[in-house]
C-alpha cells in the first residue's frame, strides 16, 4: 500500500492532519493507498509558496513558460501506460480507454501552449487625438484548481494548461476518490519550487482552499451541490470562479438516421466509463417511427458491454468508482421502475468482489422519475419515445442542466431548430467532436464562466487598459 503525500514549495511533505483517507480499488475492492485528509493548515502552506513563486514565474518569458509544459507533455506521453493503469486502480477506468484520454489531455495541454504564443496578452491601438491605448492581460495571480474523480489526468491537464502559460501558480486538489495519477502527474512535472503545489484530501482541504484570501482564482469541476458551495465562497471572497458541473444530457434521435449505427454511437456515449462522464447521454429521445428497431439495437449494444477489472484488456467497461456511486445510479432505476418504467437490460447489483452495475436501457420513462431529471452518472440509457423532433427538443430543453446536447439528423431545418436548445456544447451526427477547438459555457445549473480556446485565457488573465497621451512617447 502507497503513502500519498502532499507537494508544497517543491517537497513533498505529510499532512499536518493526522487523520487518513484511503484510495480502495473500486474492482478489487484492496485499498491502494492511503493519505492525510488535509487541514486549512495545509492550504496556508501550499497558497503562501504559490504567492511567493508568482512574481518570478510571471517574469519568465512566455516561450519559456511554454517550453517547460512542452516538456511535461513529452514526460506525460511516456508514461500513459502507467497513469492509465493508476486510474484503473482508482477509479475503475479501463486502461484502454484511460489511454485514449490521457492521450486527449496532452494533446489539450500540447494546444493550450500553442495557444499562447498567439494569445494577445498586449494589445495596441491608435486614438484620433494621437496618443495610444495599451490593453496589457495580466496574470490574475494564484489560481485553486479542485478537479473531480472521473478523469483524473485529462481534467488537471485540460484547466492548468491556460492557467500556468498564462504566469499563473497553482494549487491542485484532486478528489479524495482518485489521487493516485494527480500524484504521479507532479512527480513528472519540472517546474520551479512553489509554481505548482499538490494539497490532497477532501472537503477538510477543499473548503479552506476555494475560500482563501490569497487564492484569485478558482477552477472547479464537480457537483452541483458542491459547485454551489466553491461559487458563495469565492464570492465572499470576491474570487473569480469557473464552474464546470453536473449535466443530465439530452439526445434526440430523428426519423431520418442509420438505425443500428446510432444506437451503437448512444450506447457508447451512455455507457464508456461505465456512464462517469459530465456529458454522458442520460436522456434519449428516439422518434415514434424508429423507436422499436432503435430500442432492439440499443439493448442488443448494451448486452456487449461486460463489466470486469479494466486491467483487463478486454474489458470494455469497469466498475463504478464506489459503492456510494453504485447505490445512488441503483436507486434510480429502482425509482423509475416503481413509477412504471421497464427495465430490458441490466438494472440489477452483481453478486461478489467489486462496485459493478451492468448496462442498463430503461424504457417508459417520464419526467416524474429522478433517472429523468438528475444526473445519474452510472451505465443507465432512459429512453423515451417521442411523436417528432419537436417535442424531442422541446423535452431536452426542459431541464435544470445545461452542459451539453447530442443531435442525430440529416434535416437542416431540424437541425436549426436544434441549435436553441439551451447547452454549452451541441453535437450534430457525433458525440464528443470538435476536440480543443471548442470554447463554451455551461447554462443553468450545469456551472458558469466560459472556457476553451482564448477563453480559457480570457479567464486566467486580468485585463489592464493604459492609455497614453499624445504628448507621451
Amino acid at each position: 500500500m502507497l503513502t500519498l503525500q502532499n507537494h508544497i514549495d517543491g517537497t513533498w511533505t505529510d499532512s499536518h492532519d493526522e487523520h487518513r483517507l484511503r484510495v480502495v480499488n473500486p474492482a478489487s475492492e484492496v485499498t491502494e493507498a492511503e493519505f492525510g485528509r488535509g487541514c486549512p493548515a495545509d492550504i496556508d502552506a501550499a497558497v503562501d509558496a504559490a504567492r511567493r513563486a508568482q512574481p518570478a514565474w510571471a517574469a519568465t518569458t512566455l516561450e519559456d513558460r511554454v517550453d517547460l509544459l512542452r516538456d511535461w507533455a513529452d514526460r506525460i506521453e511516456e508514461h500513459t501506460d502507467e497513469l492509465a493503469e493508476l486510474e484503473c486502480r482508482e477509479m475503475g477506468k479501463p486502461i484502454g480507454i484511460g489511454r485514449g484520454f490521457i492521450a486527449a489531455g496532452v494533446a489539450g495541454l500540447r494546444a493550450a501552449a500553442a495557444e499562447a504564443l498567439d494569445y494577445p496578452f498586449t494589445t495596441r491601438t491608435e486614438d484620433p487625438d494621437g496618443g495610444h491605448t495599451l490593453i496589457v492581460r495580466h496574470p490574475v495571480g494564484v489560481a485553486a484548481v479542485v478537479t473531480p474523480w472521473n478523469f483524473p489526468v485529462a481534467m488537471v491537464l485540460g484547466a492548468l494548461g491556460p492557467l500556468l502559460t498564462a504566469g499563473n501558480t497553482l494549487v491542485v486538489k484532486p478528489s479524495e476518490r482518485s489521487p493516485l495519477s494527480t500524484v504521479r502527474l507532479v512527480e513528472l512535472l519540472g517546474l520551479p519550487a512553489g509554481v505548482l503545489n499538490l494539497v490532497l484530501g477532501d472537503a477538510h482541504a477543499g473548503e479552506p482552499l476555494v475560500a482563501h484570501d490569497d487564492v484569485d482564482l478558482v477552477h472547479f469541476t464537480g457537483s452541483v451541490a458542491a459547485g454551489r458551495a466553491v461559487g458563495a465562497a469565492s464570492g465572499h471572497a470576491l474570487h473569480r470562479a469557473v464552474l464546470e458541473l453536473g449535466g443530465k444530457d439530452p439526445v434526440i434521435v430523428d426519423e431520418d438516421v442509420d438505425v443500428a449505427a446510432t444506437a451503437q454511437a448512444v450506447a457508447f456515449g451512455s455507457f464508456v466509463n461505465t456512464g462517469q462522464i459530465c456529458t454522458s447521454m442520460e436522456r434519449i429521445y428516439v422518434h415514434e417511427k424508429i423507436a422499436e428497431e432503435f430500442v432492439k439495437q440499443l439493448v442488443s449494444a448494451a448486452e456487449g458491454f461486460a463489466c470486469g477489472d479494466g486491467l483487463d484488456p478486454s474489458v470494455m467497461m469497469g466498475p463504478l468508482v464506489d459503492d456510494r456511486q453504485r447505490r445512488s445510479v441503483h436507486a434510480q432505476v429502482v425509482d423509475a421502475v416503481a413509477k412504471g418504467a421497464t427495465v430490458l437490460t441490466g438494472g440489477g447489483v452483481p453478486e461478489g468482489t467489486g462496485f459493478f452495475y451492468p448496462a442498463t436501457v430503461v424504457t417508459d420513462v417520464d419526467e416524474s422519475m429522478s433517472l429523468m431529471t438528475e444526473e445519474t452518472f452510472g451505465p443507465v440509457a432512459p429512453i423515451s419515445v417521442v411523436s417528432s423532433f419537436a417535442e424531442g427538443v422541446e423535452l431536452a430543453s426542459q431541464s435544470s442542466f445545461g452542459l451539453a446536447a447530442t443531435v442525430y439528423s440529416h434535416d437542416p431545418d431540424h437541425l436549426d431548430e436544434a441549435s436553441r436548445i439551451p447547452a454549452g456544447v451541441i453535437w450534430i451526427n457525433g458525440w464528443q467532436g470538435g476536440g480543443g477547438t471548442r470554447t463554451y459555457e455551461p447554462a443553468r445549473a450545469s456551472g458558469m464562466g466560459a472556457t476553451g480556446t482564448t477563453a480559457a485565457f480570457d479567464a486566467a488573465t486580468r485585463p489592464t487598459t493604459i492609455h497614453s497621451a499624445a504628448d507621451v512617447d
